[in-house]
């Protein structure tokens, strides 16, 4: 299925955004490397154990991947609507299971936890994207 020209916003600005991220992670300093290796081990304790350093090479890679694909017209939309899917399901798994990131009883963001709520737009690019290929298309007659 080719690339729908309705794709290119959402798949541009998601793209562009995850895709400095992993630029700008590529040489996280140690203090950088610590912080996003320790909010990532809260939720996900298999990565506990791996070196900060090298979680955030492998976490900057996913994102130039993730990033480079939704940029990139001739990956499907298909593909990456599941990739940005699973990527921003996880940011917000993070989300809701990091103490002090939202209001208590609510999924409301504190404002420590605003900048990764935020990432809630992710799962609605996703969503529509899948959605949209997902649909039957009715022919006009």
């Amino acid at each position: 299925m080719s690339l729908r020209l309705a794709h290119l916003p959402g798949r541009l600005a998601a793209g562009a955004l995850i895709l400095d991220s992993g630029l700008n992670k590529r040489n996280a300093d140690a203090e950088t490397a610590a912080g996003l290796h320790g909010l990532a081990a809260g939720t996900y304790p298999e990565v506990a154990d791996m070196d900060p350093q090298e979680f955030v090479k492998n976490l900057s890679r996913a994102e130039i991947a993730l990033g480079t694909a939704l940029i990139l017209p001739f990956v499907p939309t298909t593909v990456v609507a599941l990739a940005l899917g699973a990527f921003s399901g996880g940011l917000l798994r993070m989300y809701l299971k990091t103490p002090g990131l939202t209001k208590e009883g609510s999924v409301r963001p504190t404002p420590d936890g605003l900048a990764i709520a935020k990432d809630v737009w992710l799962a609605g690019i996703a969503g529509g994207l899948l959605l949209d290929v997902l649909t039957p298309r009715r022919r006009k007659h």
